[in-house]
């Protein structure tokens, strides 16, 4: 019997050590990133980068390739056609 509950314990112990060290880290960082969010300099970090790349796009003569035209002038007329059938 008390060879069962040795392994019993050893058997949890270990369970726990590899939750801790694998998804409970993970869970670790993904918290501390969700926790810099509701932090009054992690809002005004993220505002801060959002107008820089605001910045930065508009000071791009071309938002958009080729490729990228034509696959959203291809969705958008998709679209209309489907918004006159629905008329």
């Amino acid at each position: 019997m008390k060879n069962y509950i040795y392994k019993i314990v050893i058997a949890s112990i270990a369970v726990i050590l590899v939750f801790k060290f694998t998804i409970g880290k993970e869970m670790n960082e993904m918290n501390e990133k969700i926790d810099f969010f509701f932090t009054s300099d992690g809002r005004k970090e993220i505002v801060n980068s959002l107008k820089k790349e605001i910045t930065k796009a508009n000071n791009k003569e071309n938002y958009l390739d080729e490729e990228e035209k034509i696959l959203l002038k291809n969705f958008i007329k998709k679209i209309q056609k489907e918004l006159e059938l629905t008329n």
